[in-house]
């Protein structure tokens, strides 16, 4: 009997000793369906944080009915990276490296916003980096005063270059009357242009809406299926140069091409659910703005835009035709002056100015009225660092694309239907 008691403590004692076999890794579709759960549970302790959503209706009936607290999805962040870490790079192909790498990317910026939310500060370039993946620089503002220098000398009259310039640009607003025929001929040019180059799902379509009481002056609500709802703020007049501008940002090439161009080749042709939804505050946000930006440029080279405003859109505005030349040199002009605004965001937020001296220097810089500075201040206040993929986003995803090849679309349209990272952009 004490034999076998014996046996049978050393079996116990050396069973004690083997540790229990480790668990099968995770592949990287399931991380990517508890991403999703995560962004959607993000998505309910801050409004407006999940831009997009198109996958099964039930996770975000499930997410809605029970999201983790802001702890929770912290730690749930962190256990998502460790996951990730511990999917082993070999046998992974190319795209399944680019995948983990994307998937990375984002569950990093997740955590980021939840700290914030949590109550954790950042500085205005630490916050762009953690959440969108690219640093920016904030130069000080007297960099621009050359760029005023030269402005000044082009717009007549005296007093403010502010007050000048509004009065200069006033004479090319759209009249009321007159936007929604001016922006749904902008729309389709963009479209039109597009369509030479990218074919675009066969079902793709979009709603065009104007509203009012918002911070934004466009916005794409991408609806799945290839579907986009296009807003149009008019709670300030709206210049002519702004119908191509949010033609092609807010659809062709823009947000709609890209949203339709990713859910068609990730959702429904790979089933890699991650790219069914879209948080904000990503890195995502940079190559869609970024591209947004640039696909102005791309569908309108050089004189092309001039020369299709001064053609079509001034006439159906009833404007004077003869102005689109001064129009598009001031608008070169202004665009020099774009970035001064992170370094005024910067300040604002880190409490190193106050509103008024805000204010003010984006009318300086801005070459706006105090109207349009407003509306510009209440944006970054709601969006804060997220500015940065406008114009620091349009010069990356430009040089990247005409790296490509001689011919920029067939780099944009790469661009658009990848998981292609800021920091990717780089290199």
């Amino acid at each position: 009997m004490r034999a076998l008691v014996m046996s049978a403590l050393l079996f116990l004692a050396a069973c004690a000793s083997v540790p229990p076999p480790a668990p099968a890794a995770d592949g990287l579709d399931a991380v990517a369906r508890d991403y999703v759960a995560l962004i959607l549970e993000l998505g309910e302790r801050e409004e407006g944080y999940v831009d997009a959503y198109y996958g099964p209706p039930e996770w975000l009936a499930a997410a809605k009915a029970n999201p983790r607290t802001v702890p929770q999805l912290i730690q749930g962040a962190a256990a998502l990276t460790a996951r990730l870490n511990a999917v082993p790079d070999r046998g992974l192909d190319a795209m399944s490296l680019q995948r983990k790498k994307y998937l990375l990317a984002h569950v990093s910026a997740a955590a980021a916003r939840l700290r914030m939310i949590s109550g954790e500060k950042m500085s205005f370039a630490d916050e762009a980096e953690a959440l969108f993946g690219v640093r920016p620089e904030t130069p000080p503002l007297s960099t621009y005063d050359p760029a005023l220098v030269e402005l000044d000398r082009l717009v007549p009259g005296t007093g403010p270059l502010g007050d000048r310039v509004a009065a200069f640009r006033a004479r090319f607003v759209i009249p009321k009357d007159r936007l929604d025929v001016v922006m749904r001929a902008a729309i389709a040019e963009c479209r039109a242009r597009t369509a030479r180059h990218i074919d675009l799902p066969a079902n793709e379509r979009f709603t065009l809406e104007f509203v009012n009481n918002k911070p934004w002056s466009g916005y794409n609500y991408y609806k799945g299926d290839a579907n986009s709802l296009i807003q149009i703020n008019t709670d300030l007049p709206i210049y002519i140069e702004r119908a191509v501008d949010l033609g092609c940002h807010e659809g062709y090439p823009g947000h709609h091409v890209y949203n339709a161009l990713l859910e068609q080749t990730f959702v429904k042709q790979r089933g890699w659910v991650e790219m069914s939804v879209y948080p904000l505050y990503s890195p995502m946000s940079l190559i869609a703005e970024g591209s947004a930006n640039y696909g102005i440029d791309l569908a309108f080279p050089g004189h092309e835009r001039t020369e299709y405003e001064t053609r079509v859109l001034y006439p159906l505005a009833g404007l004077d035709p003869a102005m689109a030349e001064d129009g598009a040199h001031l608008l070169a002009l202004t665009d020099r002056l774009k970035r001064a605004e992170y370094t005024i965001a910067s300040d604002f937020l880190a409490g190193r100015i106050d509103r008024e001296t805000a204010l003010d220097q984006l009318q300086k810089y801005g070459l706006s009225d105090r109207a349009r500075a407003r509306q510009r201040l209440s944006f970054i206040e709601t969006y804060r660092s997220y500015i940065i993929n406008y114009g620091l986003g349009r010069d990356m995803v430009r040089a990247w694309v005409e790296r490509q090849g001689p011919n920029p679309w067939d780099g944009m349209e790469t661009l658009l239907a990848s998981q292609t990272l800021p920091t990717d952009l780089l290199h």
